[in-house]
Formats: C-alpha cells, structure tokens, sequence
C-alpha cells in the first residue's frame, strides 16, 4: 500500500474538506478501520487502524470538516506500506536525510529540537516522539520520523472547535 501525502489536499484518497462519513468511508476503502466503529456523526476525531501493519490515522475535524490527517509509522517491520511526501518515503528515510532531501527540493523546513519538524509552505509536520520502540541510533536517538501531519488549517495558530 503506498498512502501519498498530498500536501493542502490530503492523504491518499482522504481530502481535506470531507465530511467525517466521507473520511471513514475512505479510510475504509484503504484498508484502515475506526478503532471505535461509532465514532459519531461530527467527531473531533476518529482513530483508525490497519490491522496488517498497525499503521494509525487520526482523522481531525472542525465543525464536522475533515482539518487533520495524522499518519502514523507501521509498527509491524517489513510490511508493505510507504508513506510518500514529494516522491519520499517518509518513514524509511533516516530524519535528517529526509529533512535534507526537501530542502534540496526548494521545500522550506524549520528543525526543531523538540523532535518536530515544520514544512509550513506545506502543511506538514513530521515528527519523531511516538511512545512506539521503533528503530533507534546508537545514541537512543528515533532514525526515522514516526508520525506526519497534513492540515489544511494553520498549525501555528491557536486552535478551536
């Protein structure tokens, strides 16, 4: 499976702008289930899972608008899932590589030593704080990212429902 984030648009076949219906009905179609299968009509969120990699979604919304996709790392090594930012994989390529790549590419990225990373000309934030014990350095340090935001609402800003 190959979840491409499309950066203001959404991820894969998820756009921004859906109704939260929409949303799981896509999330579905993709393989990922509603942890909880009565998430409500207009939910703040909706956490989905696709059970062969235990790769997460959280889908946001405000005011019943899909705002938010949170993709989280598979968890299970070796499965058949890349997550793709601008031709990137964006869990198998060790962070700062991955950070330099899209410089490289014109993308403006403003690093952050708390383990969050902003594409703000995107909408994106990659970050690499997951309570998850996935692939770390000698240091004990994440390799890789473990979770990206696309959002279509001003993640700087302050936030309201």
């Amino acid at each position: 499976m190959i979840l491409e984030l499309l950066p203001e648009v959404g991820v894969a076949t998820l756009r921004l702008a859906m109704s939260a219906d929409e949303a799981v009905g896509a999330a579905r179609e993709l393989g990922f289930a509603p942890c909880d299968p009565d998430y409500g009509g207009a939910p703040g969120q909706v956490l989905c899972e696709h059970a062969a990699s235990r790769t997460g979604l959280n889908l946001g919304f405000t005011h019943g608008t899909l705002t938010d996709i949170h993709v989280y790392r598979f968890q299970v090594e070796g499965v058949e899932v890349t997550v793709v930012l601008d031709g990137l994989d964006v869990f198998r390529t060790p962070g700062e590589e991955l950070l330099e790549h899209l410089e490289e590419r014109g993308h403006t990225v403003e690093q952050n030593d708390d383990g969050v990373d902003t594409l703000p000309g995107l909408g994106v934030i990659l970050s690499n704080e997951s309570s998850f014990e996935y692939p770390m350095d000698e240091a004990g340090d994440p390799i890789y990212f473990d979770y990206v935001l696309v959002t279509s609402v001003d993640f700087r800003a302050p936030r309201g429902d």
